[in-house]
């Protein structure tokens, strides 16, 4: 599975809603800024646990969050994120989501 991950606001936006489709897993820290993370999934498959683990880990990482120890990401297909009405760019509102708790931290797939 390849993971994408946004730098800045406006390539948040371009990532969310140019590139991810909506049948891709997407992510980012809860209630802290940071990047939108995106799992592409082109033929539907279920995402593995680890790979949604370390798509987490990644969010969590490029966010405020960093520093803490264990920080919360909410995860939904694309297809529950939207742009709110005159939003800013970055922000999204998710219409069903979960939540999985992680160490921020980039994993070595080397």
């Amino acid at each position: 599975f390849e993971i994408l991950v946004g730098k800045g606001a406006k390539n948040n936006d371009f990532l969310t809603f140019r590139v991810a489709k909506s049948q891709d897993l997407w992510l980012h820290a809860a209630d802290y800024p940071g990047s939108h993370v995106v799992v592409r999934n082109p033929n539907r498959r279920e995402i593995p646990p680890k790979t949604l683990i370390e798509a987490a880990q990644l969010a969590a990482f490029f966010s405020q969050a960093k520093s803490e120890a264990k920080v919360a990401v909410h995860y939904t297909p694309k297809k529950f994120v939207f742009k709110p009405k005159g939003g800013v760019p970055g922000l999204v509102n998710l219409s069903s989501f979960k939540t999985i708790l992680v160490e921020p931290k980039i994993t070595d797939n080397g």
